[in-house]
């Protein structure tokens, strides 16, 4: 008679945090390099290529200035920049807060959105697109 299942050995802390805080250093790169360089100076990053084309805002419009205004503090001028990106960032936190917290804990990471969820997004980031280039929604131009 078998004493049961043999259980999985679990990898060690180190090993289950290295996504987590590998990616937390990406992004904490990247911030501190916007940050230091300021996109509203020309010349420091290209630009959209479909606002140079067309002139129109497209969803990422704004982003680098929304992450400039945000590492320096100012809430009000990341969300004048781009409101999306900002809310982006909030999320970001609070998944990668998931992600960590699981992965100390040696639980499965499974972040699984629906088609539904999937196209809510994509309508929201449409309708914002729409909005940020029409008259009344110059408000959410970059």
């Amino acid at each position: 008679m078998s004493p049961g299942p043999v259980p999985r050995a679990q990898a060690p802390l180190v090993r289950r945090v290295a996504a987590p805080l590998g990616t937390m250093g990406a992004v904490v790169t990247a911030f501190a390099y916007v940050g230091a360089v300021d996109p509203n100076e020309p010349g420091h990053y290209p630009v959209c290529p479909l606002l140079r084309l067309t002139g129109i805002y497209c969803p990422g419009c704004g982003g680098l200035r929304s992450a400039h205004a945000f590492v320096h503090g100012d809430l009000a001028a990341a969300l004048g920049s781009n409101a999306v990106a900002t809310v982006g960032y909030g999320i970001f936190a609070v998944v990668w807060a998931l992600w960590l917290v699981r992965a100390v804990r040696a639980r499965p990471v499974r972040f699984e959105l629906g088609t539904g969820w999937w196209w809510g997004i994509g309508g929201i980031l449409l309708a914002f697109t729409v909005v940020r280039n029409l008259p009344f929604g110059a408000v959410l131009a970059p």
